[in-house]
């Protein structure tokens, strides 16, 4: 593979929008879209795929946006096959991964750019306000695991004050505004279709990006509104989304952890199974046992994995890295939000 834009090359854009019934979203939003490629003189495409959608969201988009490039899914597969096939249609540099519900900031795209002056960035996301812009809630995500060896990554933080000239890492962008290099993303296939229908794909994403050697980062000037209601609540039960959730973060770990901190996390899950059967929460049984059905596709994801790893040379674990970007953080002020 090539590998990335070389600085003195004009910048291109292909934004891509999963949408499941969000017909009200893509009016509200799209525009914002449209407005800050527009500033920011790029090469521009934007592609929406639709998730079966049943409302009027497809003669929407085809009667008021006909330039937007419309695929649609036959039936409902949820969100990394949906996004997976807009990622796979991209042809330009750069891909915005952007949910419906997220409206841009006109200057948005601009501060973004000069992070794939470096030919091993991955990509990188910017601040997540609420629409009044008062309440953060997205930024970047510090790097943490626990000695039980799990990942913890909804620790957001930032650097008071932010140094001048310094790139800020993140554990994971936000699938919600990632900015990604279009061959890298491509090359690792895109979001994980193991965790559908959501949850955890895009830590997975990024985790699988910094172990092949390309770095993540967070850009405090690009910002951009999303309301406070979370789309998934919307349509899924809080036993269904818990269910997922914990199913998604075995998932995670079992593809991630080595040595050690594998052994450690698999200890906590049985210790886990044994409390939770006395506490009788049993949608951790539901969870482990949907688990144990991915068993297959687990195995596959390790190989490409695998496979990838030897392509790039790369042997480092998740664990080192995620020490190796603390002791560099932990260098300024971190500031750690309550989110």
């Amino acid at each position: 593979m090539e590998d990335s834009i070389g600085m003195e090359e004009k910048r291109s854009v292909s934004v891509v929008i999963p949408n499941y019934n969000g017909r009200y979203l893509l009016e509200e939003n799209l525009p914002s879209v449209f407005e800050a490629l527009t500033v920011a003189e790029v090469s521009f495409e934007v592609i929406v795929v639709d998730d079966a959608s049943t409302d009027e969201s497809v003669a929407f988009l085809e009667t008021t946006f006909p330039q937007v490039v419309l695929l649609q899914n036959e039936r409902n597969r949820g969100f990394s096959p949906t996004i997976n096939r807009g990622i796979m249609a991209a042809t330009k540099d750069l891909v915005l991964a952007l949910n419906s519900d997220v409206k841009l900031t006109p200057n948005y795209f601009l501060p973004l750019f000069k992070y794939f002056t470096k030919k091993d960035t991955f990509g990188v996301m910017g601040r997540i306000l609420d629409l009044d812009g008062e309440k953060v809630q997205d930024v970047a995500k510090y790097p943490q695991q626990k000695p039980t060896g799990k990942i913890k990554s909804t620790i957001d933080f930032v650097l008071d004050p932010m140094p001048k000239n310094y790139w800020l890492p993140s554990l994971y962008l936000s699938g919600a505004n990632a900015l990604v290099d279009r061959e890298k993303i491509q090359e690792l296939g895109g979001f994980d279709e193991i965790y559908a229908p959501f949850y955890v794909e895009d830590v997975d994403l990024s985790v699988r990006a910094w172990r092949l050697g390309w770095p993540c980062y967070y850009e405090h000037e690009a910002v951009c509104h999303h309301p406070e209601s979370v789309t998934i609540a919307n349509y899924h039960k809080k036993r269904k989304i818990y269910v997922i959730s914990a199913r998604n973060k075995l998932i995670m770990h079992a593809l991630h952890l080595q040595g050690v901190s594998k052994v450690i996390w698999n200890l906590k899950v049985f210790v886990d199974f044994m409390i939770y059967w006395l506490a009788l929460n049993f949608r951790f049984y539901e969870a482990f046992f949907l688990f144990l059905r991915r068993f297959k596709q687990l195995q596959q994801s390790k190989k490409r994995m695998k496979q990838l790893l030897k392509k790039y040379n790369r042997k480092e674990s998740i664990n080192t890295i995620i020490e190796r970007m603390r002791q560099e953080i932990e260098a300024y002020n971190v500031v750690k939000l309550d989110i």
